[in-house]
């Protein structure tokens, strides 16, 4: 049986609920289904075995997995873990919504490409990843592709919110502290808001529901594959931090210096721009991202 008798009983079940996207996942998906939403604590994507147990006692009609390793520089000491996690984890996601009939959504990264391309990236750009993180996200594309049948697969960037670790929480830590920040800016991209994609991802999963039971694997069949989910339009990590310190309301605002990532040394080499074109994703569902100054002014009106 792929779904139950009433959408509203469909199972999902949600990886990685306290992370910064899980964590938004967990609001954006009730009244889509009974969400079983776990964390690292009852689900470790570096255990496969519990991640096979897992899905077998919840039995859901879809899985939504935003759990990842994340830590980029870590990584490239960390092979296995994010080999495991990041490649093997979904693989075994996959396999078994296969086996059960269950759909998958995965996200994934910027950081496959190489940041060579002197405009946004398509969906069927070729990948070329820089560094571990981004060779084990792109292992762990490959593996879906291979294993599921019915898989969507959500590509952003620059990921912040104001839970877990990332950029805008590092900005509002460090400026508080130092009288002046160097930053790099001559890399590119779009910073997305963690809400942001988990609304995104919800309006999807709400046409697929809205497709009906009779029409669900049809719908999965049309729409399975990559899409690129970012804000809009772009910026450098300097023109992040410049904007984070012009609306956060602190007092207190440091100097940020403009510097080139040849002065930021960093375990992981990173693409210098990793722009992604969203038009398939507003081709496909009818969906654009807000601007990524409004997404962040959003965001830190909530603080």
């Amino acid at each position: 049986m792929h779904a139950s008798a009433t959408n509203n009983k469909r199972v999902i079940l949600l990886t990685g609920a306290s992370g910064q996207v899980g964590f938004e996942l967990a609001r954006s998906l009730q009244g889509l289904g009974a969400v079983v939403a776990v964390d690292r604590a009852r689900m470790d994507l570096s255990d496969l075995d519990q991640v096979r147990r897992v899905v077998r006692e919840v039995r859901p009609q879809l899985i939504v997995n935003p759990a990842a390793y994340t830590a980029v520089d870590a990584a490239e000491g960390d092979v296995d873990t994010a080999m495991r996690v990041n490649a093997q984890a979904p693989g075994v996601l996959a396999e078994e919504a296969a086996r059960i009939g269950a759909k998958l959504v995965h996200y994934s990264t910027d950081y496959v490409f190489d940041g060579t391309k002197g405009e946004p990236y398509a969906e069927d750009d070729a990948p070329n990843p820089l560094n571990v993180y981004g060779c084990s996200k792109l292992a762990g594309e490959a593996a879906i592709a291979a294993g599921a049948k019915g898989y969507l697969i959500f590509r952003t960037s620059w990921v912040y919110g104001l839970r877990g670790k990332n950029f805008l929480l590092t900005m509002l830590h460090l400026g508080a502290k130092r009288d002046e920040l160097r930053v790099v800016d001559d890399q590119i991209g779009a910073p997305t808001w963690s809400a942001t994609i988990a609304a995104m991802s919800s309006h999807v999963l709400a046409q697929a529901i809205g497709a009906g039971d009779q029409d669900w694997d049809a719908w999965w069949e049309r729409h399975q594959g990559i899409y690129h989910l970012t804000a809009a339009s772009e910026t450098s990590w300097h023109g992040f931090a410049e904007a984070i310190f012009e609306m956060c309301g602190q007092e207190r605002r440091p100097v940020v210096t403009r510097i080139l990532g040849t002065e930021y040394a960093t375990p992981a080499a990173r693409p210098s721009s990793s722009r992604l074109s969203n038009d398939k994703l507003a081709y496909a569902f009818g969906l654009r991202a807000p601007h990524w100054r409004d997404a962040l002014q959003s965001c830190l009106a909530g603080r």
